[in-house]
């Protein structure tokens, strides 16, 4: 592989104009295929081959007119205190509310609460539920706004009304400058790293580029794929992320090689050969980890890490043919201007400088590497503690802010119903003829059970074999009483299903959340053992060993377990919750946990494939297992502390996001790499590889004799070049020409 892409690398070096031609033609042709393409459909939630997801297919089969994913706004009105809601006048007050709500766009019906028997017992309070023909995501602000117009006069005589619901806009600070920051962090630790403009800003400009295309074919394959505009969310966070890493190795590589006196058509090859190896094997763990999610068996997610793995795919193909391109173009001024004077061919290192610090770091770490060993692991074991006390779910609005309409609709409707009332459960009766009568009986059952306020009548349809209701259970949507209620309701319900020949079916949010919550359980072990297994087989071609792998996992597990109990300190307990703008903590949400499972183990392989390659490089090329260690420090450790470093600022910039799904990925993601890159990467994988020496590079004779040798390290390439007394197809006279 190293001499296929040296090749390559030198290819795109000479044919520099033309293939930075093809990348800018790619980046405005998707462009221009987005802009023309039509409207991406709207986000869908789906979890098939669970109850509640078939009780939500059976609802828009039997009741199209109602349309069961539509989206909903919860009313809630108070009268003055002292005065009743029940009273004429703020009676007729609300009626005229129901009335104007009622001819809002987009709405089906909305529910006249005296006639629902909506009303809190004290007779102050009362709630409307106002249904859409369309998804919340197929609203537009338009439609949202007139929701809130209403609500805002008819506060004007005198109510206290607040709305909750998907229906009901969410307040939006951020406005998609997330991005930006971790732009702009990069630049800053791009140009202390190269102290150079030039090279600072290859990493960026290639890394939009890539985005750019990726996003832009998300856009344009929208509607014809069904991706939806989240979709792209993922895609976005990874590929500026790897995007900038990947070129910032083999930029780093470049300048090695040039001051070790290489010409610059053979420097970039060099790097692409070596560096370039280390990046598709980096890039390849990466998108199995997210291609992996498709295991899980949610679309939503299924769609989302495809998507942000061929963004990846894309910035792996910039790195290796886009970079040395524009090191083509200024192959000088991608060098330290005190470096730029220097004659060409002459290595310009100077061995008596001062140790780097990562060398320095290494032999420290040589001389107590079971000090650093245990000093590292216990310290990622205090920061992972409170993981063990994990609880998972779905966001709902009793987690949003306290000065929010949300959440002072959900507050209201606990204090004067109860809890349940913010977690209704949808019980679906499914009968071929006499699902009204069968729904009676079904009903009169679920008031027995211990748990459950109230049932709401049966609604059965036109053609009676299929009816509805509403079970309000006594605690909130997100306590654990409640999922044990849905739960002993689901096995228990079998004795009245079998008396009345029906299919009983509970679905609604809180059911859609417990089996969300169920699903990712059941994938957690496939998923951690299918991506896992096939990282253990690409780290064993690329480090032909078997410990280095096994390290490998098993510090990765390590820093998603420390990452997870950062999550549920910040998100759950709500330690440091002001700091990182968390305005009421609760459980952490349910595709948490695989998500980062996913995401974190593709970036944390990317670091062991880039430190541990140019370790395993030394070893191969006759340094001992010790100068191997420290020579992979020297060469690699600045650079992958500033990789991580642009890695962290880019997920952190999200963290202010007021969405929070988007705020905790970028925490947990952001906590994750920290952890991985300077605990586990630059503190535990060097002790251990210390205290392993020679053992680390073992691998059975039959196992060598089986697995391909992919020549990640370049020995293969340096040995012919060796032979040829230099590198092959070289031409001085026109490199001099060229050189800028």
């Amino acid at each position: 592989m190293a001499t296929f892409l040296y090749k390559l690398g030198r290819l795109a070096f000479r044919r520099r104009w033309w293939m930075a031609l093809i990348w800018v033609l790619l980046f405005i042709g998707a462009g221009v295929a987005a802009s023309s393409a039509p409207a991406p459909p709207a986000d869908t939630f789906s979890m098939p081959g669970t109850e509640s997801q078939k009780a939500f297919d059976l609802l828009d089969e039997r009741f199209p007119q109602t349309s069961a994913d539509g989206a909903t706004a919860r009313v809630v009105v108070r009268a003055p205190d002292g005065e009743k809601i029940t009273g004429g006048e703020n009676k007729a007050k609300v009626e005229k509310l129901v009335d104007r709500l009622g001819k809002g766009p987009k709405v089906s019906k909305v529910d006249d609460p005296y006639k629902a028997g909506a009303v809190s017992k004290d007779g102050t309070t009362v709630y409307a539920t106002v249904s859409y023909k369309v998804t919340g995501s197929e609203l537009t602000d338009k439609n949202k706004d007139a929701l809130v117009d209403t609500l805002k006069d008819a506060r004007k005589d005198g109510l206290t009304i607040e709305a909750g619901g998907d229906a009901v806009p969410t307040e939006q600070s951020m406005g998609g400058s997330a991005e930006m920051i971790g732009i702009a962090v990069s630049a800053v630790v791009l140009i202390i790293t190269f102290a150079s403009l030039i090279a600072a800003g290859m990493p960026i400009l290639t890394a939009l580029i890539g985005v750019g295309i990726g996003i832009s074919s998300i856009t344009a394959l929208g509607s014809t794929l069904e991706l939806s505009s989240t979709t792209s969310t993922l895609a976005m966070m990874i590929g500026l992320a790897v995007g900038i890493d990947y070129a910032l190795f083999i930029v780093s590589r470049y300048r090695a090689e040039r001051a070790e006196g290489r010409l610059p058509e053979d420097a970039a090859g060099r790097a692409v050969g070596t560096a370039g190896s280390a990046v598709v094997f980096a890039g390849l763990t990466v998108v199995v980890a997210l291609s992996g999610l498709a295991v899980v068996n949610i679309p939503i997610l299924t769609k989302m890490g495809l998507a942000a793995a061929g963004t990846v795919v894309i910035a792996v193909l910039i790195a290796l043919t886009l970079i040395p391109a524009l090191l083509g173009i200024a192959p000088r001024r991608v060098l330290r201007r005190k470096d730029r004077k220097k004659p060409l061919g002459v290595p310009f290192t100077d061995p008596n400088a001062k140790p780097k610090l990562g060398t320095r770091w290494a032999r420290f770490v040589l001389r107590r590497p079971l000090i650093v060993l245990l000093f590292a692991v216990v310290g990622l074991g205090v920061v992972a503690a409170p993981a063990a006390k994990l609880e998972l779910g779905l966001p709902d609005e009793g987690t949003y802010a306290t000065d929010t309409t949300q959440r002072k609709a959900y507050d209201m409707l606990s204090d004067s119903f109860g809890q349940g009332f913010n977690g209704p459960l949808t019980v679906v009766v499914d009968k071929d003829k006499g699902a009204g009568a069968a729904a009676k009986e079904v009903g009169e059952a679920l008031k027995k059970f211990d748990g459950v306020v109230t049932v709401t009548p049966a609604a059965p349809n036109k053609a009676d074999n299929t009816a509805t209701m509403t079970a309000v259970p006594k605690t909130g949507p997100s306590d654990a009483d409640t999922e044990k209620l849905v739960k002993k309701i689901r096995s228990d319900i079998g004795a009245v299903e079998a008396k009345t020949g029906s299919e009983v079916l509970i679905t609604g949010a809180t059911a859609m959340t417990i089996d969300f919550s169920q699903t990712l359980d059941d994938a957690l072990i496939p998923y951690l053992a299918l991506v896992v297994g096939l990282a253990f087989l690409l780290l064993m071609l690329v480090f032909r060993s078997i410990l280095v792998p096994l390290k490998a996992a098993l510090g990765f597990l390590l820093s998603v377990l420390a990452a997870l109990g950062a999550v549920v300190a910040v998100f759950q307990q709500g330690h440091l919750a002001d700091l990182f703008g968390v305005d009421q903590p609760g459980p952490i949400m349910s595709m948490m946990p695989i998500f980062m499972i996913g995401v974190v183990f593709g970036l944390a392989m990317d670091y062991e494939v880039f430190l541990v390659t140019r370790m395993r490089e030394a070893y191969v090329h006759g340094e001992r297992p010790g100068e191997a260690i420290v020579t992979g420090f020297t060469h690699g450790g600045r650079v992958v502390a500033a990789a991580a470093i642009i890695m962290i600022s880019v997920f952190s910039g999200f963290i202010m996001e007021d969405d929070d799904m988007i705020k905790m990925m970028g925490f947990g993601l952001a906590a994750a790499v920290l952890f991985d890159a300077f605990v586990v990467r630059m503190a535990i994988v060097p002790a251990v590889l210390a205290l392993l020496g020679k053992s680390a590079w073992w691998l059975p004779r039959w196992l060598n004799a089986i697995l391909p040798n992919v020549d990640v390290e370049g020995e293969k390439l340096y040995k012919r070049l060796a032979q040829s007394g230099g590198a092959p197809y070289s031409d001085p006279e026109r490199e001099l020409q060229h050189t800028r």
